[in-house]
């Protein structure tokens, strides 16, 4: 957890940004999290160590944190998760346990071909993608 709070710390001073208390307690709140956490649950986790937060705080701050890929949105789930790649990619797959709810977050392959022909055939350029595939861990199949 320090580890993620000395990256968060060096990047807001790198990049000029202000690394405001409900920042970092919400990121260490995701980052403690062992399955993605929805968003109340961040709120409620975080009045825990904030007096009477209010859900803008709580948004503010995974936007703030998403926007810098420090985080992920699972998109089926409408949950986050801590990024575990260095931030260094523009798409993500993870692959989702649909018994114990766990979350693998994967680089392993790029948008397919026939989806890069169609972003480029309609002349739009992707910036950040996705691919939730869900089945079984090895621990529960």
């Amino acid at each position: 957890m320090k580890n993620i709070e000395k990256k968060a710390i060096d990047f807001c001073k790198e990049n000029n940004q202000r690394l405001t208390e409900p920042r970092i307690k919400v990121l260490k709140i995701i980052a403690s999290s062992e399955k993605p956490i929805k968003a109340y649950d961040i709120l409620k986790k975080l009045s825990l160590v904030i007096k009477n937060p209010k859900p803008p705080t709580a948004y503010r701050a995974i936007d703030f944190w998403e926007s810098h890929d420090f985080i992920h949105r699972i998109e089926s789930l409408n949950a986050y998760s801590l990024c575990v790649a260095e931030h260094l990619h523009k798409g993500s797959q993870f692959m989702i346990c649909t018994d114990c709810g766990k979350v693998i977050e994967s680089h392993f392959c790029e948008l397919p071909d026939n989806i890069k022909k169609s972003v480029e055939s309609n002349i739009f350029t992707a910036t950040k993608w996705n691919l939730e595939i869900k089945g079984l861990c090895s621990k529960c199949s």
